[in-house]
């Protein structure tokens, strides 16, 4: 893919821009027609293994379905990319830096129970936004604001801190490569999660425009990579390369709004998402006002928002950053943080809603 007509149309960050854009417009369609939601999946899971028949197959239902099929998907492209030499990810900063294990896990606890309060991750909160959600627009400013005072503001030092707990060493860690497995190994993987989402959403007769939606969600990982490293590649100065994330990029686009300075990938990415969810909806005939139902559904929402701007920048990602995009690069810390966010949501979700849900029947 050359890019060095578009560099000199419009320069590297312009191109860099264009594309988050494009990636963004790719991921917002596809997410929100898909209703793609790790919170959902993890909530469906949980609510099975507590429920009355424990560890029956109906754990597996349809949320888990759409979210396995969008991980197994970025997992298979990106893998596949590497395997076969079209890209190399190693350079990526997700795997260059030092990785923090003690972020990941208190960053993805608290990243899990914070979605559970707000309903729905940063992604999520993105793409209801869009199609007329005040309650996860609000959240997400919230979410975004939480991002940047972690990252660059007062709550800078104590991320630090927690961070510098226990890391990885000179570099993140490969996982492909610490196991011997290789890309082609990590390829494998990503199969056989595929077929297990495409037969458990079988099972639960998801449609075929869903599964072909969620889909395109795991694609879009793999696209943002490549497009970043091709970039990178024919860049004239040194470009980050990167995939989808949604806390570093929130945060970076709210300050560009509030201080215009040279745009990049991550600013062209999340008005890109919004504009691709609103689109879809738009087309489909699913923009609808809504909003809070009260003042303590506000006060949850907006904390849990704050937990996710935070644990999103501890954990190295969101719940697509970490959760499917550095765990389709198998980054040791992003499958620490994904696990961390299924445990942190289950745990919320037993404690505050699942009692509730049990005990609306009597009302």
């Amino acid at each position: 893919m050359d890019l060095s007509f578009l560099i000199d149309l419009l320069g590297e960050p312009g191109v860099a821009t264009a594309g988050g854009l494009a990636v963004g417009l790719v991921f917002g369609v596809a997410a929100q027609q898909s209703r793609f939601c790790l919170r959902a999946a993890t909530v469906e899971f949980g609510r099975g293994i507590l429920g009355p028949q424990p560890f029956s197959p109906a754990i597996v239902g349809p949320r888990i379905s759409v979210w396995l099929l969008t991980f197994g998907t970025a997992m298979v492209w990106t893998q596949a990319l590497q395997a076969f030499g079209i890209m190399d990810l190693r350079e990526a900063r997700m795997l260059a830096v030092p990785g923090s294990l003690s972020g990941a896990i208190v960053g993805g606890l608290m990243f899990g129970a914070g979605m559970v309060l707000a309903r729905g991750c940063s992604g999520r909160m993105l793409v209801l936004a869009a199609t007329g959600n005040l309650r996860a627009l609000l959240s997400g400013l919230v979410f975004a604001v939480a991002a940047q005072m972690s990252q660059r503001g007062i709550l800078s030092p104590l991320r630090a801190e927690i961070a510098g707990w226990w890391t990885t060493g000179g570099s993140n860690i490969d996982l492909t490569a610490w196991l011997g497995i290789g890309h082609r190994g990590g390829l494998a993987l990503g199969i056989l999660a595929a077929a297990v989402a495409l037969y458990f959403a079988w099972r639960n007769a998801v449609g075929l425009r869903v599964l072909v939606m969620a889909s395109g969600v795991g694609f879009a990982i793999p696209l943002a990579w490549l497009f970043t490293y091709t970039l990178a590649q024919q860049s004239f100065t040194p470009l980050p390369i990167e995939g989808i994330t949604f806390s570093g990029p929130s945060a970076a686009t709210l300050m560009f709004f509030l201080q215009p300075h040279e745009a990049n990938f991550a600013i062209g990415l999340v008005p890109g998402a919004f504009l691709g969810a609103f689109l879809a909806a738009a087309f489909t005939g699913e923009l609808e006002l809504q909003g809070f139902e009260g003042g303590a559904s506000m006060r949850r929402y907006l904390f849990g928002a704050a937990l996710m701007g935070m644990g999103g920048m501890l954990a190295g990602g969101c719940a697509i950053g970490a959760g499917v995009t550095g765990s389709s690069a198998f980054a040791l810390t992003a499958w620490i943080a994904l696990t961390g966010m299924w445990v942190g949501a289950i745990t919320t979700d037993a404690l505050l809603d699942r009692p509730a849900a049990l005990a609306a029947p009597a009302h």
